[in-house]
């Protein structure tokens, strides 16, 4: 499942890439916000978090102005690996390379067209093995000896 949520700065954007996932066909689940009134972006995160961690083949996308707050919230929780991408080839490489379990968009950066290419190209994207495996692994150590 696919959790979609945003602050009030990356509301609008959301509306629009929900368009576009039912379009093609993607489930997915909004956890909020429900509106442009402002909102504390932390308490989306925590609303994605929860659901994303249920099972390894869950993922979401956070929005918020920079992308900046919802990618260091989002890193907070065990597990979480939340990347940032303005462009596609940014969007194939948090995945492919960090295996990110969270896409993080910077709403007031990128246009809808935009977000729905990086989207595109984070889903079609595989996650490599290799050096890549053991950098992940490695970032679990560190998260098993920090995060308690």
């Amino acid at each position: 499942m696919l959790y979609i949520g945003a602050d009030h700065r990356g509301y609008e954007l959301k509306e629009e890439i929900k368009k576009y996932l039912e379009e093609k066909d993607i489930k997915y689940t909004d956890v909020g916000t429900n509106s442009k009134e402002i909102t504390h972006y932390p308490i989306i995160v925590k609303n994605a978090v929860k659901n994303i961690k249920e099972s390894d083949d869950n993922t979401g996308i956070l929005i918020c102005s920079s992308g900046t707050g919802m990618s260091i919230a989002a890193n907070k929780f065990k597990g979480i690996r939340a990347g940032l991408a303005i462009d596609e080839e940014m969007a194939k490489e948090v995945k492919a390379h960090e295996d990110c379990n969270i896409l993080i968009l910077p709403a007031d950066y990128i246009t809808v067209s935009k977000a729905v290419a990086i989207i595109r190209t984070w889903m079609a994207t595989e996650v490599m093995g290799g050096r890549y495996q053991d950098r992940l692994q490695m970032i679990k150590e560190i998260e098993d000896e920090n995060m308690k």
